[in-house]
């Protein structure tokens, strides 16, 4: 199903492959996707609310020692239709959800000085078991607001471990059959990945936060209590009804001051 608005500044060849990359190693990185304004936007917003959030009781989830979690408000710069719909990304999308699928997150990620490697893990469970390989029916989108560098926490992943059993995986990669990889990423950068593939946040060992986006993406069936979508009523009846039909979220005539993350539980 083409959800896509607009046209993609990549090629449908292009769009072919990064979907053959995501569906073989779980994982495909688009560069300089985003505009660097946009980012430098985006990254000027984030460090308002990140320190209105620090102040708030139970305004950031915790996520191990020294790292965070924050949903981010549905308002400018954060609600852009360029962003949450791009046609790059939906075209991918579209090209590896077998069904409708929807968006039901926008976050952020954020290690500080003093976080250390996270236990390697999945975000969600495999649908059956681990001996009946999971479709792709989750997927993570994530753009650092900062250039991601060895020193301030890049996101690592091993490739292909999305269609292996958990202990398997977790095999290989002690052995070194399968490496984690190191995700080194430029403002602009985008990866989409499936949560099932084994991770783990590393280390940010500077003075200054490193913000991820990540904006999740379901097929229209998975149950997400985790996470929420919360749109003021204004803007959402503003927006074409086909990026309606992309959004599952709660419409509210006025959006809250204080928001208490409840995204805690996230390792499998």
């Amino acid at each position: 199903m083409v959800q896509s608005i607009g046209s993609s500044k990549y090629t449908a060849t292009d769009l072919d492959r990064f979907a053959q990359e995501l569906n073989r190693d779980g994982i495909c990185v688009i560069r300089a996707l985003f505009d660097r304004k946009l980012i430098s936007e985006w990254a000027q917003a984030f460090e308002k609310l990140f320190r209105e959030r620090q102040n708030q009781p139970g305004g950031l989830a915790p996520r191990e020692l020294a790292r965070y979690y924050l949903t981010l408000p549905w308002v400018p710069p954060f609600a852009n239709v360029e962003v949450f719909a791009n046609p790059t990304i939906l075209g991918v999308l579209d090209r590896v959800f077998a069904q409708e699928y929807l968006m039901v997150q926008l976050g952020a990620d954020i290690p500080v000085q003093g976080s250390d490697y996270q236990e390697i893990h999945r975000d969600f469970r495999p649908l059956f078991s681990d001996q009946i390989v999971t479709p792709l029916y989750a997927l993570a989108v994530n753009f650092p607001l900062v250039e991601v560098t060895p020193e301030n926490g890049p996101f690592q992943m091993a490739r292909g471990t999305h269609v292996l059993p958990r202990d398997e995986a977790l095999f290989k990669i002690a052995t070194g059959e399968i490496p984690m990889e190191s995700f080194y990423m430029q403002p602009g950068d985008v990866i989409i990945r499936t949560p099932l593939a084994l991770h783990r946040g590393s280390p940010n060992r500077t003075s200054q936060p490193r913000p991820m986006v990540v904006m999740g993406y379901v097929m229209h069936w998975l149950h997400t209590a985790k996470v929420d979508l919360t749109l003021q009523r204004d803007y959402y009846e503003s927006l074409p009804e086909k990026i309606k039909q992309l959004l599952r979220c709660q419409v509210v005539e006025q959006l809250p001051k204080e928001k208490v993350e409840t995204y805690v539980n996230f390792k499998y």
